[in-house]
């Protein structure tokens, strides 16, 4: 049965209505609503896949989970991903519990153990970034990304996979001016500060970031980009967060590194929270684009165009009436599962002698601006890898399905 926050949060705030409109007034040869067509059954016609945007999640997986499932049987639309903005909680015991960063009073072990001890299986795959009230001991353990628990994937610090053909990129974590030259150097047992710095965004995240050079469908963060609220209904928005005044007049809300990969990954999509507030917004973008280095093979492959503008999105967190979801349908390129972007591994590799676990800041290249890609060495080697694991793969299928056929063959004799 459905907790009684997620009964109350069910209501046409927790539904797939269309997406919000995109900002003020529309752009010049943009549509002001999501591309694409409803899902279609028929055959020949182009698939898609249903994704529910949550904002902050605070540990209230149960709730969540429950709200989407009643959505799915009320409206008969299956839900294909979970896609949650940080915040998430990756709580598995008490020890986990005392590296969150939140006044002792708050901290509250809530259902994500539920899904790690195997418990609970979560009805659905679901992605998340971290953000600034997270347990540091375990998403420090996927610092690269990794399984938070069954069918439950965390994007890692900075981090970029496919789900249904989709290039899915984020950056967890807040930006703190104060933290982000220098290394991640926090280790257990955390004090008062390394539990908040562990969590402030780096500037070697945004460099790793910064190098993917094939468009994104989708991007997520937890704090906003700067100067966002001036891309949709600000005065809406004050409306509901009138303190924001003077930060959005100063320039000073939100993240500038957000801001940095907004321009330059221009995605077709980017989804956020932390203020606690839906938001809607769209950034059109002028300049063209930094097209994919020519030795990209094939397998890295296919990527979507490059948009006119980014549809930016930021949801409240799961209370009663709040909208704290969203559901979505994007066109698919391949099935409904998690896969590694190749380019993002390939980065990964040429990077990974820029990691740093000092406190004291490691110059990057061209003081962090330089938006070179993997090297080609690194992108052959990661081709060689999909290829061999391909070959692993058919062969697998090949012995199935011959040990099937011969299996059928004795029974029939």
């Amino acid at each position: 049965m459905l907790g009684s926050v997620a009964r109350r949060c069910i209501s046409a705030k927790a539904s797939s209505q269309p997406l919000p409109s995109w900002g003020r007034k529309p752009i010049k040869g943009l549509p002001d609503k999501q591309p694409g067509t409803p899902r279609q059954k028929m055959e020949g016609q182009k698939k898609t896949i249903t994704i529910a945007i949550e904002g902050c999640c605070h540990g209230e997986l149960d709730n969540i989970y429950g709200a989407l499932q009643h959505l799915e049987k009320v409206e008969g639309k299956k839900i294909d991903l979970l896609i949650s903005c940080g915040d998430f909680q990756a709580v598995r015991n008490m020890d986990d519990l005392e590296t969150m960063a939140c006044p002792p009073k708050y901290r509250d072990i809530q259902t994500f153990y539920k899904y790690y001890s195997g418990e609970k299986k979560p009805p659905f795959p679901t992605l998340f970034i971290g953000g600034n009230h997270e347990a540091a001991s375990h998403l420090w353990e996927l610092y690269h990304g990794g399984w938070a628990a069954t069918d439950v994937y965390f994007l890692g610090f900075a981090g970029c996979v496919r789900f249904g053909g989709l290039r899915i990129g984020g950056l967890s974590g807040i930006y703190k001016s104060g933290d982000y030259a220098r290394g991640h150097n926090e280790a257990l047992p955390y004090d008062e500060s390394s539990m908040r710095s562990i969590y402030h965004v780096r500037d070697f995240e945004v460099y790793r970031l910064m190098q993917m050079r094939q468009p994104l469908d989708i991007f997520l963060s937890h704090d906003w980009p700067t100067d966002i609220a001036h891309y949709g209904d600000t005065q809406s928005l004050l409306r509901r967060k009138p303190f924001l005044a003077k930060e959005i007049e100063a320039g000073e809300l939100g993240s500038p590194p957000g801001q940095q990969l907004l321009r330059a990954l221009r995605p077709h999509y980017w989804f956020s929270a932390h203020l606690h507030t839906k938001f809607a917004a769209m950034v059109p973008h002028t300049d063209a684009p930094l097209e994919p280095p020519t030795h990209y093979p094939p397998a890295f492959g296919p990527a979507p165009p490059w948009p006119a503008a980014t549809r930016f999105l930021a949801l409240d967190k799961c209370l009663p009436g709040r909208d704290f979801l969203q559901v979505v349908e994007i066109e698919a390129r391949g099935p409904p599962v998690f896969e590694y972007d190749p380019e993002w591994l390939a980065i990964m590799r040429t990077t990974h002698g820029l990691v740093n676990l000092a406190r004291q800041h490691k110059p990057l290249p061209g003081m962090g601006a330089l938006r070179r890609g993997p090297d080609p060495a690194d992108v052959q080697f990661v081709e060689q890898l999909l290829q061999k694991h391909r070959s692993a793969g058919a062969a697998g299928r090949s012995a199935s399905a011959g040990g099937a056929a011969g299996a059928e063959g004795e029974a029939s004799a």
